[in-house]
């Protein structure tokens, strides 16, 4: 059991951040013995712990007493051992070298974290506040000069590192579903459902001049093929026959996707209502963020997409800002589909400080609007599915890759070859700290003038080779929602070996959960030193955790109790 002693107001940052570090914990009580402290206060208490981890920026009491020695103050990204980077972003303590601590952190040539042991216990003392740190990427978010660093998933991992290298072992619900390593969400934004809705407008005249001198200016960069410029070329020569009826929309996104996504269930975000560009748009050219279709001008894909498996969400204009105007796109959707939990991103990423509690007053489930317009990567720090600041219920589901920000000239402007790279890194960050990878590719990017489709399929295919799950937003969100709503619970026994109950009341969880013990490197008691042993949970039978490792008790009535399968 962790045991945890915080500033006033850091309250909702670290219970989020016990959600994604899936652990047992609880507000620290005098008096009770724990296997880890973690403070960010100054004054810290007299604890009964193995290992007591110090955050903050100011000097704390433990420094003098345990030879610690202050230095200056600095902000930067900070190394550990491993040699991962860590972004901080507010004030970082720096110490001063000595003979009896040990170096974990390092910025640049300074120390930015020390260890010591002693008879007592293990000292960790870390120069910045670790749940500032996660308020501020669950608010604020990352630069863009970070973007690629998933920061608080890194921040998980190394206080997990810490903990099992004092020989404290750790029981943990890992965020992936069992027989898996990650989750994966393909998502589509549908701004536009065909290019003969578009005449003599900016859209239009867009496209000609991308298919024919934009497309003559990427092939003579080698940036494009022959085939690729003759293509662009002839559909550019064939738009008056598609004005006309006479030739096929090759702007019309369902039927490619569908084919492409095959058993995938994808999740379409729809415009709710036509011909609004929407209000308090700060971005260049406004007036072209408003639509020339909406849900009900496709009744046919609406139902195919759904009988597929598919979601349909809010591709939201002005719920970003207006509680009232975020409620009428979600029923407009909802009458359509049928679904009251209905999800939302905004039309060009639009939102403030205030557009999670919007949202959440609106009726909205969840939102996938954390991301990037110009580059792809950890807006929050991380993978997994979380509760925004200030928000109740209310989760985000964060956008990792988007085809924009690869591909147009403005932003990224990559080859296929190094957004291959680009992916291969978050595939494989997935692969290492679990949770969700969320992929954005909109409606016309498979078609003339983009041909982002070839990589598309090609990167759908590299994802169904990984041991991930295929969810819609919705289902995934759900999943992220029923491991948030698990419980741990100390108990002390009549033996006086103190256990750890796991409690869940809600629906079976489907995929099932891990329960996942971890061995401390100094749990020489142990064959499985610095292992792990895994049982999949599906919260239908209550357990318990000790000594033991885990055993099943009795369900309230009415509920399955099925034993947990124990893996390797």
């Amino acid at each position: 059991m962790i045991g945890v002693v915080a500033k006033p107001g850091e309250t909702a940052a670290v219970e989020e951040f016990f959600q994604l570090f899936k652990t047992p914990w609880e507000s620290y009580r005098e008096g009770c013995p724990y296997d880890v402290v973690i403070t960010t206060t100054g004054e810290v208490p007299d604890v009964d712990a193995v290992l007591l981890i110090v955050f903050g920026s100011a000097p704390a009491s433990v420094d003098a007493p345990a030879g610690i020695v202050p230095g200056s103050k600095s902000r930067g990204a900070v190394s550990d051992r491993r040699g991962s980077r860590l972004p901080i972003y507010g004030e970082l303590l720096t110490f001063k070298p000595a003979a009896a601590v040990e170096t974990v952190l390092t910025i640049e040539s300074a120390v930015g974290g020390v260890r010591i042991h002693s008879s007592e216990r293990t000292l960790l003392r870390l120069g910045f506040d670790l749940f500032r740190e996660v308020e501020y990427l669950l608010s604020a978010g990352q630069p863009l000069e970070n973007a690629a660093v998933p920061t608080l998933d890194l921040h998980i991992a190394m206080l997990r590192n810490w903990i099992l290298e004092a020989g404290v072992g750790l029981l943990e619900i890992p965020p992936v579903p069992a027989g898996h390593d990650f989750a994966v969400c393909l998502t589509h934004d549908i701004d536009f459902i065909g290019i003969r809705d578009h005449k003599f407008d900016h859209t239009m005249f867009g496209f000609l001049y991308r298919a024919t001198f934009g497309s003559l200016r990427d092939f003579a960069r080698q940036r494009m093929s022959l085939g690729r410029l003759l293509r662009n070329l002839r559909a550019a020569a064939s738009l008056p026959f598609v004005h006309l009826g006479l030739a096929r929309d090759f702007w019309l996104p369902f039927e490619w996707y569908l084919r492409v996504e095959k058993n995938l269930s994808a999740t379409y975000f729809l415009i709710p209502f036509k011909k609004r560009a929407g209000e308090r748009v700060a971005a260049k050219n406004p007036q072209r963020r408003a639509t020339a279709y909406d849900i009900t001008d496709i009744p046919e894909w609406t139902s195919q997409l759904t009988k597929e498996g598919c979601e349909i969400g809010v591709h939201g204009i002005d719920a970003w800002h207006s509680i009232e105007k975020g409620r009428d796109e979600r029923q407009r959707i909802s009458r359509v589909t049928g679904d009251s939990e209905i999800g939302v991103r905004m039309h060009w990423l639009q939102q403030d400080q205030n557009t999670y509690h919007i949202l959440e007053e609106a009726g909205y489930a969840y939102d996938s609007t954390a991301g990037y317009n110009d580059t792809i990567g950890y807006r929050s720090g991380t993978t997994q599915v979380f509760r925004p600041v200030g928000a109740r219920r209310l989760l985000e589901l964060p956008m990792h890759i988007q085809d924009g920000a690869l591909f147009y000239p403005q932003k990224l402007d990559l080859s296929e070859r190094e957004a291959t790279e680009c992916c291969e890194g978050l595939i494989q960050n997935a692969r290492r700290f679990g949770g969700t990878l969320t992929v954005l590719w909109h409606d016309r990017s498979h078609a003339p003038e983009r041909f982002w489709g070839d990589f598309y399929e090609r990167l759908v295919e590299r994802l169904k080779a990984c041991r991930c799950w295929f969810g819609t937003a919705g289902h995934v969100v759900n999943w992220f929602r029923q491991r948030r709503e698990v419980t741990f619970e100390r108990v002390e026994s009549d033996d006086g070996i103190s256990r750890t109950r796991i409690r869940y009341s809600g629906a079976v969880i489907e995929p099932p959960l891990v329960l996942r013990r971890h061995v401390g490197d100094g749990d020489m008691e142990s064959r499985d030193v610095g292992q792990t042993v895994d049982v999949v949970w599906r919260g239908d039978s209550e357990m318990e955790f000790g000594d033991h490792w885990a055993s099943h008790k009795t369900q309230p009535a009415g509920a399955a109790l099925v034993r947990g399968e124990q893996l390797g």
